[in-house]
């Protein structure tokens, strides 16, 4: 039976020791394939499809190089990468694809380092087509890449994809770049567009023998509020603490635990986001705010959501459980004065302190974080530190992702 305890601020343990945790010191020796790069896919919604002309009436990025960053975490000699077609309408055919280095090691930039490019296959053939809600994985290839480094995915599709749905990340935080043509192995794409939006790639994987923690969650984890291009989201801040465990980054705006939003529910996406994602052996779920700022400010509908969270949970580290995975859970931080969840009755502040209240109890996860503390105004306990809210007393600012950060164990990451 796994005995569970809470992590407050300082990391310290507040009651219980733990078991279920981390493998055991060994336990990774083996090299395997495993991520060090993921981004949850979704529908694109159409005001963040490509711009014109990548864009037209039916189809999408017809003759067209995408040119895009990732920050990887683990490093390794060999990589392989992942392409996404879970939302898109039509078949997906990529007619040549490629890694490099980005210029000056850069996230959101358009140029790579001469001579780096190294083409991408398909079971050896240079170009795929990705059925209807599958991924594809291409060849393994050799380039190494350092731990906290970036990478560039060059991508080109000449007949593009016939539907406007199509299957992306909006919440990038990063830049890519858009431009008519094949220039995948090119050194730069002069005059390229750029938007700050991920389309098609969902992972990349290394050879490697490090821990992996996946990290479920919504716009908090997703970043916004973070710095474009800056890569200082509380995930990336939590990897540069002990850069030595791949941290997978599995969140995405708007995201709830019971419904659909934007993006599948967490109940329906755990399969393909943690439990099918390689290298995983622990995960960390932050999310709920979502699901209690949506439902109806009424008693019934807030303990209705409140009941519904914590089985929710339930069933989260069951199903993780069963695959041997440690869960971890962290409390909803504070959405006081929030024009849209923080209604006049407070009902919905009551149900964030009933959940992290259940949490606080240690009956649920392996283990907790109390990102509550770490966010919150210590003079007026409902609402985020001034110095870490954004202003829509939502979402932080990098410093505060930083305190997220600092919360988290790091034995959790051993």
């Amino acid at each position: 039976m796994r005995r569970r305890s809470v992590i407050g601020l300082s990391g310290a343990a507040l009651g219980g020791a733990v078991l279920g945790g981390p493998l055991p010191a060994g336990a990774h020796g083996r090299s395997r394939w495993m991520h060090t790069w993921v981004s949850m896919p979704q529908l694109t919604e159409p005001g963040n499809l490509p711009p014109a002309p990548f864009t037209g009436s039916s189809s999408t990025l017809v003759d067209t190089t995408l040119r895009q960053t990732v920050h990887v975490t683990v490093g390794g000699g060999r990589l392989r990468v992942r392409f996404s077609n879970a939302f898109g309408g039509a078949a997906l055919p990529i007619t040549a694809a490629a890694v490099a280095l980005p210029a000056g090691g850069k996230a959101g930039v358009a140029a790579i380092v001469p001579g780096s490019s190294r083409p991408l296959t398909f079971g050896g053939r240079a170009s795929v087509v990705v059925p209807v809600g599958a991924h594809v994985v291409s060849d393994p290839v050799d380039l190494p890449v350092a731990a906290g480094s970036n990478l560039t995915i060059s991508t080109y599709l000449a007949a593009g994809q016939e539907t406007l749905n199509l299957t992306s990340h909006p919440g990038s935080r990063t830049t890519t770049y858009l431009v008519n043509g094949n220039f995948v192995a090119s050194a730069d794409l002069p005059g390229a567009a750029g938007v700050a939006h991920w389309y098609l790639i969902s992972g990349v994987e290394v050879l490697g023998s490090a821990p992996a923690i996946a990290i479920v969650g919504d716009s908090l984890t997703d970043g916004r509020g973070s710095t474009t291009d800056g890569n200082d989201r509380w995930p990336d801040q939590l990897f540069a603490r002990r850069p030595r465990t791949a941290v997978l980054n599995q969140a995405a705006g708007g995201n709830r635990v019971l419904n659909d939003g934007l993006g599948p529910n967490v109940l329906a996406r755990l399969d393909r986001d943690v439990l099918a994602t390689s290298g995983v052996d622990r995960m960390l779920i932050f999310e709920g705010v979502n699901d209690i700022g949506t439902a109806p400010a009424t008693v019934a509908d807030q303990k209705q959501v409140t009941d519904d969270l914590l089985f929710a949970f339930e069933q989260v580290v069951l199903r993780a459980h069963a695959r041997d995975i440690t869960v971890y859970g962290a409390t909803i931080t504070p959405f006081g004065g929030n024009t849209g969840y923080d209604d006049p009755g407070g009902l919905r502040e009551e149900s964030r302190q009933a959940v992290n209240a259940r949490l606080r109890r240690g009956r649920l996860f392996d283990e907790i974080v109390d990102f509550d503390v770490a966010a919150r105004d210590p003079a007026v306990p409902r609402q985020l530190n001034p110095a870490y809210d954004t202003g829509d007393h939502l979402h932080l600012n990098p410093t505060g992702y930083g305190a997220l950060a600092a919360a988290v164990p790091l034995r959790w990451l051993s």
